[in-house]
C-alpha cells in the first residue's frame, strides 16, 4: 500500500503497536463471488468458512449490494424482488489463525471501489422499514408509505443523485462482525459482535476492533454503501457492490465488550440497543471504561469531560436494534506534556 500523509497515522494505531501480524509482510487473498459461493444471511458459529489468514494478512472482498443484486431497475418493487428478511448478505466466515476466544480482531478498511455496470447503487424505500414509518417493533394502523426505487450512478468520485445533486463518493462497510459464541443472528441485526451497524465512519482509512467469542474469529463483511447520512433514514443508504480491501490483524489478550474503531484523529466506542437512548448510554459507557482503562483518566473525570467534548455519531436507527458511536478527538487523550 502506498504511503501518503493520510496512512502514516497507521504505524501509531492500536492494531499497529498490538497486532501480532502489523509488521509482517503482508499476503493477499482474493475472495471473489465465485470463492464465496452462497453468500450468508446470518452470523453465527456454524457456517462453512470460506477462508484462512494469517494475521496481518489482506483480503480483496467482493461484496454484493445488500439486495443481492435484485432490483435491476427503476420499475423493480421491493416487494416483487425481494424476500425478508433475506437482505443484506454477507461474505464470509473468514478465519483468522491464532484468534482465541478473549482476544480481539483487527480490521482495517483500504479501499472500497464500485464494481459493476452502472448505474450499480440503488436507494429504496421498502414498505414499513425506515425511520418516518411504522414497523413491526413500532407497530401502527397507517398504510405503508409509497414503495419506490431509485437507481444511481456510482464512481470512485461522486454519486449522482439526480440531475440536481450530486453528492461525493463516501464508502463505508455496513456490517462488519466477528461471530456471536453461541447464536446466529441476523445479518439485519447489530449488537456487541458488531453486525449491522451502517456507521459512516467505518470506511476507508478505519480500523475497527471487534471482539472475539469463538475460535477463529469467523469474520463476516458486507453492506456496502457509497454514501449514507446519520441515521439511514429511509432503511437504506446508496447500497452498491463494491471490490473492498482489507488488512485483518489479532490483538491477543484484549477482551472488548462491544466493537470500537479508530481513526486517524478519533476513537469510538460503538453500541446498539433498542431504544435509541440506550444504545448511546452503552457507548458513552465504553468510551469512559476505555479512557480508563487504557489512557490512564479517572472514571468521573472522563465521564466529566466526554460531557464537553464527546462527539456522537448516528449509524442506524431502522434496524432491529439502533446502534450509536460515541468518540473523542485523539489530541485529548495525549498525557500533559
Amino acid at each position: 500500500m502506498a504511503r501518503t500523509a493520510d496512512t502514516a497515522w497507521l504505524d501509531k494505531s492500536i492494531a499497529a503497536k498490538r497486532g501480532t501480524g502489523w509488521g509482517d509482510k503482508a499476503r493477499l487473498h482474493e475472495l471473489t463471488e465465485a470463492t464465496q459461493g452462497k453468500y450468508l444471511y446470518t452470523i453465527g458459529p456454524y457456517s462453512d468458512p470460506v477462508l484462512s489468514v494469517t494475521p496481518g494478512d489482506r483480503i480483496r472482498v467482493e461484496t454484493r449490494d445488500a439486495f443481492e443484486g435484485a432490483i435491476r431497475n427503476e420499475s423493480d418493487k421491493p416487494t416483487e424482488r425481494l424476500r425478508m428478511p433475506f437482505v443484506n448478505p454477507q461474505n464470509g466466515p473468514i478465519m483468522i489463525e491464532g484468534a482465541e476466544p478473549g482476544d480481539a480482531i483487527a480490521v482495517h478498511i483500504e479501499s472500497m471501489v464500485p464494481r459493476g455496470q452502472n448505474p450499480c447503487g440503488t436507494c429504496c424505500m421498502i414498505p414499513y422499514f425506515g425511520a418516518l414509518t411504522g414497523t413491526s417493533l413500532t407497530a401502527t394502523l397507517h398504510d405503508p408509505l409509497p414503495e419506490l426505487t431509485r437507481k444511481i450512478h456510482v464512481d470512485e468520485h461522486k454519486v449522482r443523485w439526480s440531475e440536481r445533486v450530486t453528492l461525493p463518493y463516501s464508502p463505508h462497510i455496513g456490517t462488519l462482525s466477528t461471530s456471536p459464541e453461541i447464536d446466529s443472528i441476523n445479518s439485519l441485526t447489530p449488537d456487541n459482535h458488531g453486525g449491522n451497524m451502517d456507521l459512516p465512519d467505518m470506511g476507508p482509512g478505519s480500523i475497527t476492533y471487534l471482539p472475539v467469542r469463538v475460535p477463529g474469529a469467523r469474520l463476516f463483511i458486507g453492506d456496502a454503501h457509497a454514501c449514507q447520512g446519520d441515521g439511514e433514514l429511509c432503511g437504506t443508504a446508496v447500497e452498491y457492490p463494491s471490490t473492498t480491501t482489507i488488512r485483518v490483524d489479532l490483538i491477543k489478550g484484549w477482551t472488548l465488550d462491544w466493537p470500537r474503531l479508530e481513526r486517524e484523529d478519533f476513537i469510538m466506542a460503538i453500541g446498539s440497543a433498542r431504544p435509541l437512548e440506550d444504545a448511546t448510554r452503552i457507548a458513552y459507557r465504553e468510551l469512559v471504561l476505555w479512557m480508563e482503562a487504557e489512557y490512564g483518566f479517572n472514571r468521573w473525570d472522563a465521564y466529566m469531560m466526554l460531557s464537553q467534548c464527546g462527539k456522537v455519531r448516528l449509524g442506524n436507527f431502522v434496524d432491529p436494534k439502533y446502534t450509536v458511536g460515541a468518540a473523542i478527538p485523539k489530541k485529548y487523550l495525549a498525557p500533559a506534556s
